[in-house]
């Protein structure tokens, strides 16, 4: 009769025991997904001197023919400048490097540039709506969330460097349609 007195007694305490176990288990398994996930859409490439951080497109709206691809940080690390001369892919007919400012009325505009200086240590970060990009035309299927294309990117110094981009929404465009407008 004692016997079940006492494993009573240490049933309380090995039940929380157990369910910390579980979640444990579970907060280590999500982690875990969590860390290969950032991880394959975190990617970076280096050209020469060029480090290439998460090339990105968001997706197309149905029946465009143009979109627009970034890159979270293109950096120059080596002393001396390089240029970004020449993007393509085969998923369009022409990507096209542009850059948007706002002009002395306060009106932003944007402009196809035929290649982009990068200074060393003067990262350029690439946003929709912001700054730079590269603009995909004739394009010959839509960009769809979640899958990816080809780009070669050719660098004056650097040479040239095949990367995957990724078609994402943007984190703080997530909840807005997604549209590329001109």
């Amino acid at each position: 009769m004692n016997a079940p007195c006492s494993i009573r007694r240490l049933t309380p305490l090995v039940r929380p025991m157990r369910h910390a176990v579980h979640i444990g288990r579970a907060v280590a398994a999500l982690l875990i997904g969590a860390g290969w996930c950032a991880a394959s859409l975190a990617h970076d490439y280096h050209a020469g001197d060029i480090h290439i951080v998460h090339p990105y497109a968001t997706p197309s709206v149905a029946g465009a023919s143009n979109a627009a691809a970034y890159i979270a940080t293109l950096e120059n690390t080596g002393t001396r400048a390089d240029r970004l001369l020449r993007i393509s892919t085969p998923l369009a007919g022409r990507v096209e490097l542009h850059h948007m400012n706002l002009d002395a009325e306060g009106v932003m505009r944007m402009r196809r540039v035929d290649d982009a200086v990068l200074e060393p240590s003067t990262p350029i970060k690439m946003r929709p709506g912001q700054g730079w990009h590269f603009m995909l035309t004739e394009l010959k299927q839509p960009l769809i969330e979640g899958q990816t294309f080809p780009m070669t990117m050719e660098f004056e110094r650097g040479g040239k460097v095949d990367v995957k981009v990724v078609i994402q929404v943007p984190k703080a465009r997530a909840a807005e349609p997604a549209a590329h407008k001109h």
